[in-house]
């Protein structure tokens, strides 16, 4: 059963904030409150429908039990009751996971890094390929992607690539995607027709905000060198890249993308931030969840979480079973979402397990 106390006081909070933007809230207030109510004016309606539908219920069983309907009416009453309980549950459900704790993050960017595995060459091909899939899936989204740092392999594609991602909702979308990624395919060098397996790890970090960690500037040490890979005299004479290591942790992050050593600092400061916040959630999670896994996965970055089979045009994410033979429409982005929801609706239903919902 749904807490009615709980709704009410959603409905009041609606019925302020739009209160508050009609009497003329401006500035930072007014952006404030417009995303509030962005936010819960959709759970206000579900819990006004869902209160209608109970009504609508209760009336169509009074119906059905008044001796003086007669079968025609019994029938509409009949049906009213089953079209309105299959709605009421709908309904049910939806506000149920509107009311599950959120995820901060979720609203907020991330930090995507896809580092090649075993396989040699064709990892690092591999690796090109997903980010070129999360890239694309990216814009298709209007997403913005801003590589912060690459290492690229010998033969094409990357040993490392890690790039920031920014729009609305971006972790709350690709943060099971944390895992190892197998590849089964003939690498273009092979020549004799002999399927290879090779994989590629790709982390998502929330990308943290100033107000997220806190840095002791004591704690780091910073060298700069020069840049390395191609780039012409300007290479050879700049010392533009940065390398920042947070000591108590280890942490290491070296970005040389950009000509500026400021920008750089920037970039890998950015970059440290978000390793370092994601490692303290990770302790959070880990207490969290100590006696139970969640069957979308622990995010663990050992973890082999899917499989693309190029000779099938195959997808198989391994968590929840699911096999998609779009490999094509997938591996460009196109069909990300069809290996996505899934996993978001997965730990969902864990979730409102977990609460007892």
């Amino acid at each position: 059963m749904l807490p009615q106390e709980k709704l009410d006081l959603i409905i009041r909070r609606r019925d302020e904030v739009a209160a508050k933007l009609a009497a003329g809230a401006n500035g930072a207030e007014f952006g404030g409150l417009s995303r509030e109510l962005s936010e819960i004016e959709p759970v206000a309606a579900s819990i006004a429908a869902w209160r209608q539908a109970v009504a609508d219920l209760e009336g169509a069983r009074a119906l059905l039990a008044d001796p003086a309907s007669d079968r025609e009416m019994r029938e509409l009453a009949q049906t009213e009751i089953e079209d309105t309980q299959a709605r009421i549950e709908e309904l049910e459900r939806a506000i149920s996971l509107a009311l599950l704790p959120k995820d901060a993050a979720d609203e907020g960017g991330a930090i995507l890094e896809v580092r090649a595995g075993t396989g040699g060459d064709e990892a690092a091909l591999f690796a090109g390929d997903l980010f070129r899939m999360y890239a694309r899936y990216a814009e298709q989204k209007g997403w913005s992607v801003e590589i912060l740092s690459t290492s690229e392999g010998t033969a094409g594609g990357y040993k490392e690539i890690i790039a920031s991602i920014n729009g609305r909702g971006v972790f709350a979308r690709l943060k099971f995607e944390s895992g190892v990624h197998r590849v089964q395919r003939v690498p273009a060098t092979e020549t004799q027709g002999r399927i290879h397996t090779s994989a590629a790890t790709v982390a998502v970090l929330p990308e943290a905000q100033d107000v997220d960690i806190d840095i002791n500037e004591a704690d780091l040490r910073i060298e700069t060198m020069r840049a390395q890979g191609a780039g012409g005299q300007h290479v050879n004479k700049t010392e533009s890249a940065i390398r920042i290591t947070h000591v108590p942790t280890g942490f290491m992050v070296m970005v040389q993308e950009e000509r500026s050593q400021h920008k750089n600092r920037a970039r890998a400061m950015s970059l440290l931030r978000s390793r370092l916040y994601d490692e303290q959630r990770r302790k959070l999670d880990s207490e969290r969840a100590a006696d139970r896994k969640s069957q979308v996965g622990s995010g663990d970055r050992s973890e082999r979480i899917r499989t693309y089979n190029f000779p099938q045009g195959r997808v198989t994410d391994h968590r929840i079973n699911l096999t998609l033979y779009k490999l094509d429409q997938v591996i460009t982005g196109e069909a990300l979402d069809d290996v996505i929801e899934p996993l978001i609706t997965q730990h969902q239903a864990d979730l409102l397990a977990a609460s007892g919902g």
